[in-house]
């Protein structure tokens, strides 16, 4: 566990010069790739990072008290994670590189547990996003702000979120518990309305 928050506190450092620097612009002039299956167009809500860990490896005692942290973009760098965040290079190819969750089933979820005062990060979630069912990205590769990814598996809810959010939120969230991926290329990430390219593999 000291492992893996050492390397996320490393990965802390560096993130605070990389938010700093310019995001990408995207190439209006680049030629067309029909490799391209399908588009979307989404909005990236909220973005996370946090650096240690509050339920995961915490089974059997008391949940962590490590914030998280809403930053305005994400950087992601290719098989080792976001610059910052508790899974930053936690295990080679590890699955869960980079967390997604859909902000319509966040409503939702607030709704059913009547926790209407619960904030997103509550999740913990790294990428909260609306405009397209997560779950479709499972076994697909996929690019935002030019950012490639291939998403793994579903990212299952577990018994720590019915004290994170409410009674009744893990249940609730089988089945739509958010998208684990792998990073594929280097980029940065940002709040606001962005294009989704899903890739044949």
């Amino acid at each position: 566990m000291d492992k893996e928050n050492d390397h996320a506190r490393e990965g802390g450092a560096n993130f605070q010069s990389l938010e700093k620097s310019p995001a990408p612009v995207s190439n209006p002039w680049k030629k067309p790739d029909h490799r391209i299956t399908e588009r979307a167009q989404i909005v990236l809500r909220h973005l996370y990072i946090s650096p240690a860990h509050n339920f995961f490896g915490h089974h059997g005692g008391p949940a962590g008290e490590t914030p998280v942290d809403e930053v305005a973009c994400l950087y992601c760098l290719k098989g080792q994670g976001i610059v910052g965040d508790r899974f930053f290079n936690y295990k080679d190819n590890y699955k869960g590189q980079i967390t997604f969750f859909s902000s319509e089933i966040f409503a939702r979820l607030c709704q059913h547990t009547g926790a209407k005062k619960c904030p997103p990060s509550a999740v913990r979630r790294n990428v909260l996003l609306e405009g397209i069912d997560i779950n479709h990205l499972i076994d697909r590769e996929f690019e935002i702000h030019g950012v490639r990814f291939v998403g793994t598996e579903e990212c299952r809810p577990c018994h720590w979120m019915d004290e994170a959010v409410g009674p009744g939120a893990e249940d609730f969230l089988k089945g739509s518990g958010g998208l684990r991926a792998r990073i594929l290329s280097d980029g940065w990430l940002r709040r606001g309305r962005a294009e989704l390219l899903v890739w044949n593999l």
